[in-house]
Order: structure tokens, then C-alpha cells, then sequence
């Protein structure tokens, strides 16, 4: 099936009434796709609620790609303008987070920088040493939502779904895939500053400022630990020996 002819069927292609009964399949494969590709967001709002509101969803923005796996890539963006969730402030959040699952389980294969890489490193080349994030490696950091809270606990069935005792102040997410699973852990302002300011080019001294400027007591070391522990960064072509770019 050609990318137009999918997109067709999904916007009422004319023809033999066989066409309605297509399009109705269609349909009901990308809202099953959404629903797979958003738990978390399922878990929260119910399944009836979500379903009501992919099908607006792939009627504004139907895939462009026959592959539904990675479908959706809008919906937070539509889940945090559109009228039916105008009370639910945590769910493009939390959809995001969804999101960044499936971008960080579908992303590249490469190497992790090791957890030792920096270790005996003097202050001044630490400072000049440039750390280039995982290509699965993804990160979130809400200023005033326990995103990661609401995200966590709602993505494993296992796990409460109660909202009552959270506590609501800002919280981060970072998602990583060392090995074959994508695995998450908690991240503060500061290490969500300082891994985007590894992301955009800049020194460890640079993005040890951008993390300060963002949380002014942030601990550094650890934040940089966490990140190389989770396999946050990728080994590079000048690895070989100590894993680092000058």
C-alpha cells in the first residue's frame, strides 16, 4: 500500500462502498496503534475517553507511514490544545514521556559511553571534554508537574494509578537503551540542562553552567554520574583509549 492511498482511505477516497468499510478498518488500526503507543495516557484518561479522542486525532493528522509503530507524534501537542482535556494539565506530559518511549526504543543502535570514562580526569580537561548524548538516550523536564511520577506509575499495570498522594512540583524524566530495554530514572533541572547542553555542542564546563544557571545547587558530580551510569552518552570515533572528545 502506497503512502497516499493510506492517507486516502483514512480522508473518504470516493468509490465502491467497499471503500466505508476500509476506511472504518483503517481507522480503527491507527486508534489501536495510538492506544499501543500511548499506555500511560490510556491509563490515566480510560480507554473509552482516549479512543473517542484519537479518532479526532487521525482525522486531523493520519499517518503518513503504513508503519504504525511509531504513529502519534503529534498527539501530545493535540492532547494539550484540544477542549476534552482542557482540565487535564499532566497529559501532554505525561503523552510525551509516551512519546520519547517509543522514539528512545526505536532510535539507533550505538556504543555507551562507559560509566569510568571521565574518572581521573584533571579539572581543566574534564572541563574541555565534549559528551554527545546516546542516540536513545531522551529527556523531559517540567518545571511545575510530577510528570515523571504520573508517567511512571501509570505505565506499568502493576504499579498504583492513585493520584492522591503525589506531590505536585516539577519533576524530570531521562530514558535511556544501554542494552535492549528502554529503562527511566528520575532527573533533576540541572542534569536535564546540562545533558541539552551536552546535546547542543557545548564543553562539560559550558553545560556545567547552562545546569547551575537552570538549578543553583545542583550537585554536578552526581548529575554527571547518573548520566554516564544510565548510559546516557555514546562512546565516540575517539574512543578507543578513554571514550572522550577533546
Amino acid at each position: 500500500m502506497t503512502h497516499h492511498g493510506f492517507v486516502q482511505g483514512l480522508r473518504g477516497a470516493p468509490g465502491h462502498p467497499a471503500m466505508a468499510v476500509y476506511r472504518n478498518t483503517v481507522m480503527k488500526g491507527c486508534i489501536d496503534a495510538l492506544e499501543a503507543n500511548f499506555p500511560a495516557v490510556v491509563r490515566l484518561v480510560g480507554v473509552d475517553w482516549f479512543r473517542s479522542v484519537a479518532a479526532l486525532y487521525v482525522a486531523e493528522a493520519p499517518p503518513l507511514d503504513p508503519r504504525l509503530f511509531t504513529y502519534g507524534g503529534g498527539l501530545p501537542a493535540f492532547l494539550g490544545r484540544i477542549e476534552p482535556a482542557a482540565g487535564l494539565s499532566y497529559l501532554e506530559g505525561v503523552a510525551s514521556l509516551d512519546r520519547l518511549w517509543v522514539e528512545s526504543l526505536t532510535a539507533a543502535d550505538a556504543e555507551a559511553l562507559r560509566a569510568d570514562a571521565l574518572a581521573g580526569l584533571a579539572a581543566e580537561t574534564l572541563g574541555g571534554c565534549r559528551l554527545v548524548p546516546h542516540p536513545a538516550a531522551r529527556w523531559s523536564w517540567h518545571p511545575r508537574l510530577p510528570i515523571a511520577t504520573l508517567w511512571s506509575r501509570n505505565r506499568d499495570a502493576d504499579d498504583s494509578a492513585d493520584l492522591g498522594d503525589i506531590t505536585w512540583h516539577g519533576e524530570g524524566l531521562l530514558l535511556t537503551r544501554p542494552a535492549l530495554d528502554v529503562q527511566w530514572c528520575g532527573l533533576t533541572a540541572g542534569g536535564a540542562a546540562l545533558l541539552t547542553a551536552c546535546a547542543q555542542g557545548h564543553a562539560l564546563a559550558g553545560a556545567a553552567a547552562a545546569a547551575l544557571t537552570e538549578e543553583p545547587d545542583c550537585d554536578l558530580a552526581a548529575a554527571l554520574a547518573l548520566l554516564l551510569g544510565q548510559g546516557a552518552f555514546a562512546a565516540t570515533s575517539t574512543s578507543s583509549s578513554r571514550g572522550l572528545e577533546p
